[in-house]
């Protein structure tokens, strides 16, 4: 039976079953629920032929709890209203989930990116960023966007570019949006953040013994057989620090097909390949599913769902062979699946901290911007002088000798990279720990998804009655 719900609606039914284990007032429960605002607009764009488009575009800032909000903007066809506020409410809770002080938000254009020229993209960029810029809907005080779905550092340089020159004088302008390249404030790291905070949830829900006994596996990403539907920036960083980690990538999903390998796929064959062809189909050694949705029913243990919304539904959940969901998507699951996949006793990691990274790594940027000082840059050097002078303690109280290669291992200090790795790091893994604590005091009535809520709508609370609105 399929499912009638939008995806505002699948968002707050899990909203709604998690708050129902709280002891929160009802009216605070009904505000941290509400999208604060929505902002549609329409403009015309010239295409290169001289001909006019109509572009339809939305922004939605769901909770204003924390200032800035946060949240990137998508260009597809399948953005709408709906899709825009509950992207915009996952983000609330996500902030919140993983402690980064930011209110939810979202916004996308209802474009197909690859039937637009470059040029034309630019202009339908620049006056959106005018648009929100004129509505009070970008501010690096108000509301930050970041790269989504069909947008990357070049749309970002372009909104903060149009920001400067609507801003004249704003010290802190370059922080209005994050994803930006690095010449423009951007951060090392943020490019794989998302793909590489995938792996670190799923690296920490595989090394709890226990957990992985009750599903029938081992503990350990090693060994473990993982299907990626996406094959973009997150599923392909996903599945290489998967792989670099022992796992065995046995499929891979796009939107034309789906292969498969149970000996295990060469991920950068494949990327290779895909370039040379335009298709993952017909790689070397690989069978071709034609059905691209056949492949979330493919035989592994970890199914890393990277793509868009609603993939995993209660028609197809039941077929679903994984132990373990990972959502490096937002919202891959609806609420209805969920249900099912609860009942078979498979783990679901939901997005709701599972898919952090990017967001995570932009509160980086974010604060780099507003000190305008590069990470790394003030203790790198002490750092690695302070390690070279432990080295020759270490050799002078010893027999041990550090060659050449070993000197530049062990005195390394650490740079913006690794600064930003670390603390993405100790970011997601602390994260899912706090939620399976959350998990195990409700016992059987809460799932992770259900604690990742509840934990989301404490922690919210807290600013509300901190601030004595409610009791």
């Amino acid at each position: 039976m399929s499912e009638q719900y939008s995806f505002y609606e699948q968002v707050n039914r899990g909203f709604d079953r998690a708050a129902r284990m709280t002891s929160h007032d009802p009216r605070l429960l009904r505000q941290i629920r509400a999208c604060n605002s929505v902002y549609h607009v329409s403009f015309p764009v010239k295409r290169d032929d001289g001909s006019m488009d109509m572009i339809h575009a939305w922004r939605a800032e769901h909770s204003h709890h924390k200032l800035p909000t946060k949240g990137g903007i998508r260009y597809s066809v399948h953005v709408n209203e709906d899709e825009v506020k509950a992207l915009a409410a996952l983000m609330t809770y996500k902030c919140a989930i993983v402690d980064v002080p930011f209110g939810g938000a979202k916004g996308g254009i209802k474009i197909d990116p690859r039937a637009y020229s470059v040029g034309e993209l630019e202009r339908i960029t620049r006056r959106f960023t005018a648009e929100l810029k004129s509505k009070n809907f970008i501010g690096p005080g108000v509301d930050v966007p970041a790269p989504d779905l069909g947008t990357g550092p070049r749309e970002m340089a372009w909104i903060v570019d149009t920001y400067n020159s609507l801003s004249s004088g704003e010290l802190n302008s370059v922080a209005c949006v994050t994803g930006k390249p690095i010449p423009l404030g951007g951060i090392r790291g943020r490019t794989e953040a998302t793909g590489m905070g995938v792996y670190f949830g799923i690296r920490e829900a595989c090394a709890i013994e226990d957990d992985m006994k009750a599903l029938g596996l081992g503990p350990g990403v090693d060994g473990k057989r993982v299907v990626v539907q996406g094959l973009g920036n997150v599923g392909y960083h996903a599945a290489k620090y998967l792989v670099e980690a022992g796992a065995v990538l046995v499929g891979i999903l796009e939107y034309e097909g789906a292969i498969s390998d149970p000996s295990g796929l060469d991920l950068e064959a494949l990327v290779e390949h895909r370039a040379k062809t335009g298709s993952i189909l017909g790689f070397p050694g690989a069978t071709d599913l034609h059905e691209s949705k056949d492949g979330l029913e493919l035989d592994c243990d970890v199914l890393v769902p990277a793509a868009i919304e609603r993939q995993i539904t209660r028609d197809n959940a039941p077929r679903v062979r994984a132990k373990i969901v990972a959502e490096a998507a937002n919202g891959p699951t609806t609420f209805g699946a969920d249900e099912v996949l609860r009942e078979r006793g498979v783990m679901v990691l939901p997005d709701a901290f599972l898919n952090a990274g990017g967001v995570t790594v932009s509160y980086f940027e974010w604060v780099k911007n507003l000190s305008h000082l590069r990470f790394g840059r003030l203790q790198k050097r002490f750092e690695e002088m302070s390690n070279r002078r432990l080295l020759s303690a270490i050799e002078a109280q010893t027999e041990k000798r550090f060659d050449a290669e070993e000197t530049e291992f062990f005195a390394l200090g650490a740079g913006e990279a690794d600064l930003v790795s670390s603390g993405l790091e100790e970011t997601i893994s602390l994260a899912y720990l706090q939620v399976r604590e959350i998990k195990l005091q409700y016992g059987e009535e809460a799932d992770l998804r259900t604690a990742s809520f509840i934990n989301a709508i404490d922690k919210i609370a807290g600013c509300y009655q901190g601030l004595g609105i409610f009791p």
